[in-house]
Order: structure tokens, then C-alpha cells, then sequence
């Protein structure tokens, strides 16, 4: 089965999540929201954020390869199947990715 994960989920976050599931999804979505650098005494975590200001077919391919890389070294237990993005309506030219992920030993 595989599951839709967005950085819009970060707003419900539960801290000890026993749910297997709901624990990779909310490390997921924590992943996708959080810089590179910004976490002291755990610097490479989150994206590196090199697609930011480049032309939008750029951005995205940049980004899919980013989060790929990033859900393999920091979420082994999901295998990312697929990246979509969504139009920020607030925001012209933000995209949001939304990834779509298969959990292992579900």
C-alpha cells in the first residue's frame, strides 16, 4: 500500500509515535519542510535546497533527485515511489512536493 506525504502535515506532529506508519510519514514530512544546516548537532539532515531560484522544469527535476536522496539516508523504512507537486496559492512560484511512498514491512 502506499501513502501521500506532504510538508503540510508537519502542523500535526506527535511526539514517542508508536504507529509505524504514522511515524514514517510525519519523519517524511519533517524531512521535506526542514533546510540542510539548520538542525544544530545534526547539520545534514533535511534538503539541500539547490533547486530554490532556479527556472521551474530545473527546480523540480533538482528537487525530486533531492528528496529521493534524502528519504534513502534518513527514512530506509519508506521507498519512494512517486513526487508530485502542488502550486502554493498563497505564494506564486512556491511548489510544495508531495511524495508518494510504499512502507517496508507493513
Amino acid at each position: 500500500m502506499s501513502y501521500e506525504v506532504s510538508p503540510k502535515e508537519i502542523n500535526r506532529l506527535t511526539l514517542n509515535e508508536t504507529d509505524t506508519i504514522a511515524s514514517v510519514k510525519q519523519n517524511i514530512a519533517i524531512l521535506l519542510s526542514t533546510r540542510q544546516q539548520t538542525i544544530p548537532l545534526y547539520r545534514e539532515f533535511g534538503l539541500p535546497m539547490q533547486f530554490i531560484d532556479k527556472p521551474m522544469p530545473v527546480a523540480k527535476a533538482m528537487l525530486i533527485a533531492e528528496v529521493r536522496d534524502a528519504i534513502a539516508q534518513f527514512e530506509p523504512r519508506a521507498r519512494l515511489i512517486n513526487v508530485r507537486f502542488e502550486m502554493d496559492k498563497d505564494t506564486p512560484g512556491k511548489i510544495i512536493p508531495v511524495v508518494e511512498v510504499e512502507i517496508n514491512n507493513e
